[in-house]
């Protein structure tokens, strides 16, 4: 397997015969030589060598190829190491929506109308024209959602971006064990087993990294290492992604999963990576991300999305209660002029239909870099509302270069509220960029937040106030409800409780200082808030299910 210390191969070469002892990373030292010998040595090498799988599990929303894993897999061709690819989220939703219905349920009108219409309905999600009518998108989502339903088991709920388990809690670490003792339990286990095995039996593949980004991935995530640490158990099992990075982070936390993965990775992975494969990575570098080993046509979107990720961390970094500021993550960004570039090339080898710009906020200095830039294809992404787009010219500029919608965390029209964030805006400043975005013809997607300390009901109603004032302005809107980092500074005065005993939460539950606590909050939104009338219009524009991943398409068939 993939490890530091040196092991025995055997190379062929036309008239020779020679047996070596070299590490993987050896492999790119022989390449670089140039010499004739060394460089067809090299390339019997690269197919002897060890491999790594990297896999991306079950559920979440199957609109575009996971950002981390092409990352990790442009890292790994970038350094000469040899890298399968699995998505087994799209494949394995894809393997679930072609089952036939079960002969011991009942058949109604709407499952027939769904199994009958499943490959139709797929692809027309593909298709640019169902964006153009949400009545057929809205009911192409729902019958597919639908015929997931009636494939799985009871007691499990599989859905097109979601996945739960009535009996075991991707917050408790002794139920993901539980998932790994048992994989064959879980719905996806004869997709999973076949695939792996097709790629394990055939390739020498000595390291499985799987990255978890998602609660809704954590059991089918647990389920394929107990599937490989049962199968294959000398295989070596790396465990990433932005939901390990969050439990890494906690203070309280111990590793449970010791004796079931060899590596847990905390934030970005590929330099960690390629220092458990024994190969040390030259300070600053970053390779392209690479999405050809991904089945880009199988994704559930009018075209390829391709995501893309300029920084981690964020930098304002100062809101209260932000999970990035609370786990203390760093804000590294990659230079603007090497993200434009990256992003020119990526585009000529598969020309996407639209770009995601996965940062927690596109930093100032990159959108400059993007309206200078007058880039070619349509993009999206969140952005801090500020002096930039608060310049009506700027917000023309980014349309011309290609912005077809803004994700903004307004989160309160108080404030009052906003100033006890730190979100470092004003309400003013916030209405003024939403009339600047919409003249500019750039689709805004609002999200507000209810129920933080220093929230009261008349604070909330003042956020209603604003949303209505400026309804003709906001195209979208995502309602959420505070939850309390577990981690992370706050007000010493108010009271915390656990939701209920979970090792893995990353939340918990408070005494809201003012009164304005969950249920309180939850009646608001459902009586009033959302039963507006200039609001209840905007929530109805969120495309079920894919929510801002599909927004996009909507605006751009306007």
């Amino acid at each position: 397997m993939f490890s530091r210390y040196y092991k025995t191969k055997t190379a062929k070469i036309p008239g020779n015969r020679i047996t070596i002892e070299c590490r993987n990373s050896d492999i790119c030292l022989a390449k670089s030589y140039g010499l004739r010998v060394l460089e067809r040595l090299a390339v019997t090498l690269l197919d002897l060598m060890d491999m790594i799988l990297l896999v991306n599990p079950p559920v979440a929303k199957p609109s575009e190829p996971p950002a981390g894993i092409a990352r990790l897999a442009g890292t790994l061709a970038h350094f000469g190491i040899a890298c399968d690819v699995l998505d087994a989220n799209i494949e394995g939703l894809l393997y679930l929506s072609g089952m036939s219905l079960p002969t011991d349920t009942g058949l109604d009108v709407w499952s027939e109308r769904a199994f009958n219409g499943i490959s139709r309905n797929l692809q027309s999600l593909r298709d640019p024209g169902l964006y153009g009518n949400k009545d057929r998108y809205s009911r192409a989502v729902k019958d597919i959602g639908r015929v997931l339903d009636r494939v799985t088991p009871r007691g499990v709920s599989v859905k097109l971006a979601d996945y739960e388990d009535r009996h075991l809690s991707p917050l408790k670490s002794s139920d993901l064990l539980a998932a790994a003792e048992r994989p064959g339990i879980n719905p996806f286990y004869s997709f999973f087993r076949a695939r792996l095995l097709g790629i394990l039996q055939t390739k020498e593949v000595s390291v499985v990294g799987i990255s978890l980004n998602y609660l809704s991935q954590a059991l089918c995530a647990f389920s394929i290492i107990g599937f490989l640490k049962h199968e294959f158990p000398e295989i070596t099992i790396v465990l990433g992604g932005g939901l390990v990075t969050s439990w890494m982070k906690n203070p309280g936390w111990h590793n449970p999963f010791a004796g079931l993965v060899a590596h847990l990775i905390s934030g970005p992975g590929e330099a960690r990576l390629l220092s458990i494969l024994g190969i040390d990575t030259p300070e600053g570098e970053s390779a392209r991300p690479a999405y050809r080993c991904f089945p880009c046509e199988s994704y559930l979107a009018p075209g390829f999305v391709l995501p893309y990720s300029s920084s981690s961390g964020c930098y304002w970094n100062r809101c209260s209660f932000c999970p990035e500021k609370a786990e203390k993550n760093p804000y590294r960004p990659l230079p603007p002029h090497l993200v434009t570039a990256q992003l020119r090339k990526l585009a000529g080898e598969i020309p996407p239909a639209l770009i995601h710009l996965l940062d927690n906020a596109v930093s100032p200095a990159l959108l400059d870099a993007l309206a200078a830039e007058r880039f070619p294809f349509p993009w999206y992404g969140f952005a801090r509302i500020g002096r930039r787009l608060a310049d009506p010219d700027f917000c023309v500029l980014l349309k011309q270069a290609g912005c077809v919608m803004l994700q903004l965390g307004v989160e309160s029209g108080d404030q009052d509220v906003l100033d006890s964030m730190e979100k470092g805006i004003s309400v003013e400043m916030a209405s003024t960029v939403l009339k600047n975005l919409k003249r500019a013809g750039i689709a805004s997607y609002v999200y507000l937040l209810f129920g933080t300390p220093d929230e009261t009901e008349d604070r909330a109603r003042k956020t209603l106030e604003f949303t209505v004032r400026n309804s003709r302005y906001i195209d979208f809107l995502n309602l959420a409800i505070f939850n309390m980092p577990l981690c992370g500074e706050r007000d010493h005065d108010i009271e915390t409780m656990e939701f209920y005993r979970a090792d893995l939460s990353l939340y918990t539950d408070f005494i809201h200082p003012k009164g304005w606590d969950r249920k309180r909050v939850r009646l608001f939104l459902d009586n009033e808030f959302k039963r507006h009338t200039a609001v209840s219009p905007i929530l109805k524009n969120d495309p079920p299910v894919f929510t801002s991943s599909h927004a996009p398409f909507f605006m751009m068939k306007r």
